[in-house]
């Protein structure tokens, strides 16, 4: 059975920072490219990060500075690591393994949610 799990949300400080996780399980990350996918209260959900199989990295404007994805091969996980983080960074977070650059997505994570709030 094929999942992918994210772990590392919470409820952190404007400024402040978190590390979300995705654990593959049932496949193979290094294989797929991988996305953050966020959607914030009210709105449709957005790609933020993706980290290709060649582990060529692109970001979504906003978060571009402040955000890094990355692939631990060994533990078959990929990392989301969230520096200065804003309200407007508010929401749930998914992994997602499919294609940098495309909307299609081959598996989802069930979420994590990340609040930024004083």
């Amino acid at each position: 059975q094929v999942q992918l799990v994210e772990s590392g949300g919470g409820l952190v400080q404007p400024g402040g920072s978190l590390r979300l996780s995705c654990l593959g399980s049932g496949l193979t990350l290094d294989y797929y490219d991988m996305r953050w996918v966020r959607q914030a209260p009210g709105k449709e959900r957005e790609g933020i990060a993706c980290i290709n199989v060649r582990n060529r990295t692109e970001y979504l404007e906003s978060v571009k500075g402040r955000f890094t994805i990355s692939r631990d091969k060994a533990k078959n996980t990929v990392h989301l690591q969230m520096h200065s983080l804003k309200p407007e960074d508010t929401g749930t977070y998914y992994c997602a393994a499919g294609y940098c650059g495309s909307d299609y997505v081959n598996y989802w994570g069930q979420g994590t949610q990340v609040t930024v709030s004083s």
